[in-house]
């Protein structure tokens, strides 16, 4: 069970990055709002999957890892969500849609990306715990824990206001960087399918 889970995750995973490169690609926006929260959910998947193989010096970063992945869905949920409901359905008035619509950066905006830097410590706490006896293992363990380090420019960014009064989450600046971090977060999909299904 514990490996079907990791495999369904990881699958589930891969796909939903594409899908979400693709999404931003066509400016289908409720289509990249809705992915992300299958892609928070399927990570969680993922997670307890690794979790379960940790051995016994690894548990609590193994713990740590799981902890933060849910954490990260939580955000990640509330956030688009709120977008796929409240915002897409246009029931709200201005002053409402300034503070929930994430293409204004604001509240939303800001707790996407400590969402996403909660995930980044997930990725690291993780891949502290990956056995690495394969080629294909030392790629996925190094791409988690490089991984870990998008926690602090996730974390620190929305502090300095540096997104207040800005069109990144439209720009053609906005849409690069996201499609960099698929193109950077879709081998770890695919490495952890194939790790769950050797193992």
């Amino acid at each position: 069970m514990n490996k079907k889970i990791g495999m369904i995750g990881s699958a589930i995973n891969a796909f939903t990055v594409l899908a979400f490169a693709i999404c931003m690609l066509i400016d289908f926006t409720f289509g990249s709002y809705f992915v992300c929260i299958i892609l928070a959910l399927s990570f969680v998947m993922m997670i307890s999957a690794f979790e379960t193989e940790c051995r016994t010096e690894c548990k609590a970063a193994g713990k740590a890892a799981l902890v933060f992945s849910a954490i990260y869905a939580t955000l990640i949920v509330i956030v688009y969500y709120t977008q796929c409901t409240s915002v897409i359905n246009d029931n709200l008035d201005e002053s409402a849609m300034k503070i929930l619509a994430y293409k204004y950066m604001g509240l939303m905006f800001n707790l996407d990306m400590l969402g996403y830097g909660i995930m980044a410590l997930s990725t690291f706490f993780i891949g502290l715990t990956i056995n690495t006896e394969t080629k294909a293992d030392k790629a996925l363990k190094a791409l988690l824990l490089i991984h870990g380090v998008f926690f602090l420019s996730c974390f620190l960014m929305p502090i300095t206001g540096i997104f207040a009064n800005s069109d990144g989450s439209t720009s053609s600046g906005g849409v690069i960087a996201l499609e960099i971090w698929c193109l950077y977060f879709l081998p770890i999909g695919i490495l952890s399918f194939l790790h769950f299904k050797r193992s």
